[in-house]
C-alpha cells in the first residue's frame, strides 16, 4: 500500500484489549510466510474481514 494512502489512528483501548491484540499479532506472526507482522496490519486485516462480513449480512437483509 503506497504510504501516503494512509492515515493515523490514535484510539484509547483498554489493557486488556492490547494484550489480545498483542497474542493476535503472535498468531499471525506463527501462521503467516510473509515476514514480519505489524499491529496495523493486523487489525487492517480484521477490518476488512469483519466490512466483508457486514456487506454480506447486509445484502441477505435486504433480500427478506
Amino acid at each position: 500500500m503506497n504510504e501516503e494512502a494512509r492515515l493515523q489512528l490514535n484510539v484509547r483501548v483498554s489493557k486488556e484489549t492490547i494484550q489480545q491484540l498483542d497474542e493476535i499479532v503472535d498468531y499471525y506472526q506463527q501462521n503467516t510466510k510473509v515476514g514480519r507482522i505489524y499491529k496495523g496490519d493486523v487489525l487492517t486485516d480484521i477490518i476488512e474481514k469483519s466490512y466483508q462480513i457486514m456487506q454480506k449480512q447486509k445484502a441477505m437483509n435486504k433480500k427478506f
